[in-house]
């Protein structure tokens, strides 16, 4: 049956069918080889801890593969039409050079998504003394992807046969008019722009402006809107042209925590109170959580309605929340622990009453 067949397809007859049978094996034998090729390299790339290789590796298997297609199968219906109207044989090498395009456009894109990918994952930056800042991998990323996505649009043009140099001058004149009619998203563009360059915060970051209801943690930075997990687990979206009418605090990059608290002793312990001072400061400068070269200030600085007042100023070595509430507590204590060893007391607000000798006469007479 086979021989029968055979004889009724020669190659002098049909050359065409042989060339397209011998493309597509040749197509089918490389999309076969690459895989063994890619699955040998994936082999290989474990044992080593790159990010690099990893990246092109993980990005370049799927497009390898489509690229491999394309290619083969392209050059086959180019044969098929190649007794067709030339018309129709442009056209094919015009959706394959569009289609090319695209399949490395998908590379670089891709590429540049493992490596971000990779990047914030930590997995490869683990063992790096400065960790990677996560505000300018992602700033980079869609930087780099953007300019890929315009890259491929220009020769796609050029590809279709457009002048490039027409189409600038075209978008120069029509960037005025988009300006006007889009000037909000411009301005958060820009206004995301500037976050990304002067670096105010990052993510992650604890931001709070003293201008707006606005507190939480940084999430994602975008070109449009920034997302702020607030403290109550809502998210808040915030416009990048925000940022740049308004004051905007960054208490996650404060060197140290500040103790600023003012305790009262009672009057009726006012020849305690130097020493009770003193033991304070003594205190302080040997307390291990409370760094010794920032301001420290512990002085008797008021006579209040009900108190001989002191105050106690210094900072922390942490910056960490939940750490400085236990410092203080801490603190705190230990004073009230010096006052009590003193033999004085923590004042309270009192109310002295003074009678005279008439107003006391007639109140037993009454009684």
């Amino acid at each position: 049956m086979l021989e029968t067949w055979l004889q009724y397809i020669q190659p002098e007859q049909y050359p065409w069918l042989w060339q397209v049978f011998t493309i597509i094996l040749a197509t089918l034998l490389t999309s076969y080889a690459t895989r063994l090729v890619l699955k040998q390299l994936e082999i290989q790339f474990r044992k080593t801890h790159n990010l690099w290789d990893d990246a092109l590796l993980a990005a370049a298997a799927r497009p390898a593969t489509w690229m491999i297609w394309l290619v083969g199968f392209s050059y086959a219906l180019q044969i098929i039409l190649a007794t067709q109207q030339e018309s129709v044989f442009e056209l094919v090498e015009k959706v394959r050079s569009l289609l090319v395009i695209g399949v490395l456009t998908w590379f670089l894109v891709s590429v540049i998504r493992q490596i971000e990918t990779r990047l914030l994952s930590g997995e490869y930056t683990a063992d790096r003394e400065r960790p990677v800042d996560q505000t300018s991998v992602m700033a980079i990323g869609k930087l780099l992807r953007t300019a890929v996505i315009i890259t491929a649009v220009l020769v796609v043009l050029q590809t279709l046969g457009y002048s490039i140099s027409g189409v600038l001058a075209f978008g120069g004149i029509g960037g005025i008019a988009v300006g006007f009619a889009a000037k909000d998203l411009l301005a958060n563009f820009f206004g995301g722009l500037m976050v990304h360059l002067d670096r105010p915060f990052a993510v992650g970051d604890w931001v709070r402006s003293p201008d707006k209801e606005i507190e939480g943690t940084v999430e994602y930075i975008g070109w449009r809107q920034t997302r702020i997990r607030t403290f109550d687990k809502r998210p808040l979206y915030v416009p990048n042209a925000t940022f740049a009418q308004i004051s905007v605090e960054n208490p996650s990059r404060m060197s140290n925590r500040r103790i600023y608290e003012t305790v009262g002793v009672r009057y009726d312990d006012s020849r305690q109170v130097a020493a009770i001072v003193a033991e304070v400061k003594a205190m302080l400068r040997e307390h291990p959580a409370i760094d010794q070269q920032q301001t420290m200030i512990v002085n008797f600085n008021k006579f209040g309605a009900s108190s001989l007042d002191f105050f106690v100023y210094t900072f922390t070595k942490t910056t960490n929340w939940v750490e400085f509430h236990e410092i203080k507590q801490d603190v705190l204590l230990k004073i009230l622990e010096i006052v009590h060893r003193n033999g004085a007391d923590v004042a309270f607000p009192t109310t002295t009453v003074k009678l005279d000798q008439e107003m006391l006469a007639a109140a037993e007479a009454a009684s």
